[in-house]
């Protein structure tokens, strides 16, 4: 077995390990080929190891957007028969290496629970718990009233300027172990706006007097989404607008024949773990958050 740097041509078998390993992760052709067709960039690298020409693990890095001091992410996936024989590890090492190379001073992963004593020897320490959760949207329920005023819209449709605003308060705001400060607009656009992976005609914003107040935005394909970021502004929470725009992008995504809808939540965020739960989404994995200083 060999660990190199991903290439395209690994992506057929990739896809295939990653959806007999964690077909909740949403992983898709367009998210593999955009990775790795991209240009370089710092703290941006992704790992294979193969056997053969067969994928029996995976590693990837990236940075936290808008983070302040500069946070990392590492995901390392080994097919469970191969494990026991350092692929792990070495992917792990080279994930380290890209990080601190660009200047991260630590370095965030979400891991099976039974990976945490391992992950360990390396510094890491739990912090908390993300929930990963699904539900076939054609299983919504139905949408509720709109409040008076207020306009759901597809995220295509709306202002980019403002919806990046939108998000930089929806990042200060999540929880999370990463501190997020601020991201430029036009790294926002490459990573978001225009980013192939995203699905913004099945994504919804909620509007107001022509301002954003709420949005739910995901990536993914016409057959998985996954629910990347939902956020209502500070001043309207507590209103059932993440209800309303999560609902109305389920509807959109059965509409377009997507068959699963993914997504996690830290354990400590109630209020979107309930509006889930009354979505109907139902858990399919719990993965320990666990954190390492570079």
């Amino acid at each position: 077995m060999e660990i190199r740097a991903a290439e395209v041509r690994d992506v057929d078998s990739a896809l295939a390990f990653h959806d007999a390993i964690a077909p909740y992760l949403v992983i898709t052709r367009t998210n593999l080929n955009g990775r790795l067709t991209a240009p370089p960039s710092p703290g941006h690298a992704t790992f294979a190891a193969v056997d053969g020409a067969e994928v029996v693990g995976w590693g990837s890095t990236a940075l936290t957007s808008g983070s302040d001091p500069l946070a990392g992410e590492v995901r390392i996936l080994v097919r469970p028969d191969v494990r026991g024989r350092g692929l792990g590890t070495e992917l792990l090492d080279a994930a380290h290496a890209e990080l601190r190379k660009a200047g991260a001073t630590s370095v965030r992963v979400f891991a099976e629970p039974s990976s945490a004593d391992w992950a360990a020897r390396w510094g890491y320490a739990q912090t908390r718990q993300v929930h990963y959760a699904g539900i076939d949207p054609r299983k919504a329920p139905d949408l509720l009233g709109l409040p008076t005023g207020i306009e759901l819209v597809a995220m295509n449709q709306a202002d980019p300027r403002k919806l990046h605003a939108a998000n930089e308060v929806a990042q200060r705001t999540k929880p999370g172990d990463a501190k997020i400060v601020s991201q430029p607009y036009d790294e926002w656009v490459q990573e978001v706006w225009a980013s192939p992976a995203s699905v913004l005609d099945l994504s919804v914003v909620a509007m107001l007097d022509d301002e954003i107040i709420g949005f739910t935005y995901g990536i993914g394909d016409r057959t998985r989404i996954w629910s990347k970021m939902t956020s209502t502004m500070p001043e309207y929470r507590g209103r059932g607008l993440a209800k309303l725009v999560k609902a109305a992008a389920l509807h959109r995504a059965a509409a377009a024949g997507v068959q699963n809808c993914y997504t996690a939540n830290y354990d400590g965020n109630a209020p979107m773990l309930a509006v889930n739960e009354w979505l109907g989404y139902y858990r399919v994995a719990t993965h320990s958050v666990l954190v390492c200083p570079l």
